[in-house]
């Protein structure tokens, strides 16, 4: 055994003796919290449960905010937004841009009391409702997914239409029977998916068609029906009732459209839903679909519902989507007739806005734009 130099070798018992001779150090005097470390301690914890609750609260509001814009001439995830198979398509560019509206409320995303606070002093864009503006006592969270989808799918079907017509192709048209009001006169006549042939003789080719077939009847009285059920027509004749706002006749039946379409057209929209981006969409097609640039390389975004007369309806959120198109780089916005009174006095620094009635007259506005000629066309300001 060796040891270091110098060391010498341990002797346990005057270890032991030291040990028990050396006087231990006096600990540190043991100090209690002042009374403003309390203080802090007790906000801290108020702070954390205060906050706690406040996300847990919930307020019946609905909060807009901007949310992203597409190009409809472009792609998601590596696929084009607007495909067409089945017709000579043409190449594009610039961009058609459809704006969205970021929106919490309702039973999928409920603002809690803390959202809402924050969102109020942070966010200048954000415009706040009454949840009962967006979305129906009751509805569950499932139910306002299959409506936003239904809404997105049914304006994209009458996108096409209205464009397809516009580029000179022929839709077939049918009127199905979509739902039957069971407290109406003529309620048990009529079956869901039966097809209108025709209605007080005369043909139902377009959705508007029913109603105008009952102008001059007076309500109570039958009017003859053929519909097409199960492969094979079926006649009757249906009793009207009184419209609860005008006194008119009506069937107590929703009509839908049924279209044959001569061309394939998928619409990739990504995780959005509402009817509002039918303008755009239409606009997209009939581009694709006719030689020529119909921007001219410019950046024009837009919103807007479209109908299948090309009639170009209101939307909500105008505001955000204008926020939505400039932050996106655009610098026209098509905006809808009826949307004028919340565009005036909101739109952004270098946002160039075009007040919208129809498919016809959005179509022409950007033909203008692409060639130069924007000077003179319609405004809000000038509506």
């Amino acid at each position: 055994m060796t040891n270091d130099p110098g060391q010498q070798p341990a002797d346990p018992a005057h270890d032991a003796w030291v040990n028990l001779q050396t006087t231990p150090p006096s600990p540190a005097p043991r100090r209690g919290l002042t009374k403003r470390s309390w203080a802090l301690l007790i906000l801290s914890a108020v702070i954390v449960v205060g906050l706690s609750l406040a996300s847990l609260i919930k307020v019946p509001v609905a909060i807009l905010r901007p949310g992203p814009a597409t190009n409809t001439l472009g792609k998601i995830d590596g696929k084009p937004v607007i495909g067409i198979e089945g017709a000579t398509t043409y190449p594009t560019d610039g961009e058609l841009l459809f704006t969205t509206v970021s929106l919490a409320g309702g039973p999928q995303y409920p603002v809690s009391a803390i959202e809402w606070a924050w969102t109020k002093l942070t966010d200048r864009n954000a415009q706040f409702y009454p949840e009962s503006a967006f979305f129906q006592e009751g509805q569950t969270a499932d139910e306002v997914q299959q409506e936003s989808t239904a809404e997105m799918t049914g304006s994209q079907e009458i996108a096409q239409t209205v464009a397809l017509r516009a580029a000179g192709f022929t839709v077939g048209e049918k009127i199905q029977v979509a739902a039957v009001s069971t407290d109406a006169p003529s309620g048990t006549v009529f079956h869901v998916g039966d097809i209108l042939v025709t209605v007080n003789g005369k043909a139902m080719n377009r959705i508007e068609d029913p109603i105008d077939a009952l102008e001059d009847v007076t309500a109570g009285s039958e009017v003859p029906v053929t519909v097409e059920r199960d492969g094979r027509e079926v006649s009757f004749n249906a009793k009207t009732g009184a419209r609860p706002d005008n006194g008119k006749a009506y069937l107590g039946i929703v009509p839908n459209p049924k279209y044959t379409f001569p061309v394939k057209v998928t619409v990739n929209a990504g995780d959005v839903g509402g009817p509002s981006a039918g303008t755009m969409f239409s606009l997209a097609i009939y581009d694709k679909l006719t030689s020529g640039s119909l921007t001219g390389g410019k950046s024009i975004a837009g919103t807007g519902t479209i109908s299948e007369d090309g009639t170009v309806g209101p939307i909500g959120g105008v505001r955000q989507k204008m926020i939505g198109a400039q932050n996106a780089g655009a610098t026209y916005f098509l905006a809808p007739e009826a949307d004028c009174n919340e565009v005036v006095g909101h739109v952004p620094s270098g946002l160039t806005v075009v007040r919208i009635a129809t498919f016809d007259q959005a179509k022409s506005d950007v033909q203008k734009i692409a060639a130069g000629q924007s000077q003179g066309l319609p405004t809000c300001q000038t509506s």
